[in-house]
């Protein structure tokens, strides 16, 4: 079930409690009780394919949340946090897998106990979950994304292009969403073909599958990878890109 339809059915609960509240005559329950129905159905509107808005709940790229997201959204992220980790004892898969040598995906990570080993770089999918304290020594990037839903193709090359760099320095590279089944993957299948891992996305999908069965990608993650594979920048572009704005630079201060 998308997180759309969750916050919605979870709003129009909260809703009917308003309503049984208010018969009772007790406004110092149906009012906070109202507000937070309010609140979810904002949520599941923004969070709805159509609207996709993952600002609305302020993250940043360094994975913070703004004091106003507390103060007007924090009973929903509570719930959403109890949401995933009742979800993931009910799965039972291991948080993350490592599926080359180096490169690990998987779920949020709440402590260090649940990072990969090596202090990997990391690349989080979500807009819901904050980055843990623990994980303020590690190399982070953020990449806002509604769960169920996919990152923008110019969003996957960024990540891409910051964990190619990781790479490079020989540093192990996690990318995780709230379950390691659909964003995180996503960016992940990306990752693999500009490493020269994977032919394209759909082999590198395959590839990911063999080690973690459990993935889910669904069509808005595949048609976001198929833009992004038409218009990527690979590591070779980069380069010369680079070294034809040096060319033209040198040339300039010749003239």
């Amino acid at each position: 079930m998308g997180i759309s339809k969750l916050i919605g059915l979870m709003a129009s609960a909260l809703f009917l409690q308003f309503l049984f509240f208010k018969r009772l005559q007790l406004p110092f329950l149906y009012i906070p009780i109202l507000y937070s129905s309010l609140i979810s159905f904002l949520v599941s509107i923004a969070s709805h394919p159509y609207v996709n808005l993952p600002l609305l709940l302020g993250k940043s790229s360094d994975g913070t949340f703004p004091l106003w997201t507390t103060l007007l959204f924090g009973p929903l992220l509570f719930f959403i946090r109890i949401f995933v980790f009742l979800r993931r004892m009910m799965i039972g898969e291991p948080l993350f897998t490592e599926i080359s040598e180096g490169l690990f995906v998987g779920g949020w990570p709440s402590s260090l106990e649940h990072l990969p080993p090596g202090n990997p770089a990391v690349i989080d999918c979500t807009c819901e979950l904050p980055r843990s304290s623990a994980l303020w020594h590690n190399a982070y990037i953020c990449i806002a994304t509604w769960d169920t839903r996919a990152p923008e193709p110019f969003q996957i090359e960024s990540a891409v292009q910051w964990a190619f760099k990781k790479r490079a320095l020989k540093k192990p590279v996690y990318i995780h969403c709230a379950y390691g089944h659909g964003r995180s993957v996503c960016v992940m299948c990306a990752l693999l073909v500009t490493l020269g891992l994977a032919e394209d996305w759909k082999k590198a999908e395959k590839m990911i599958r063999e080690k973690r069965p459990s993935i889910n990608l669904n069509d808005l993650h595949r048609r976001n990878l198929e833009e992004w594979s038409k218009n990527r920048i690979t590591p070779k572009r980069v380069a010369e890109t680079s070294l034809s704005s040096l060319f033209l630079s040198n040339t300039s201060v010749k003239k």
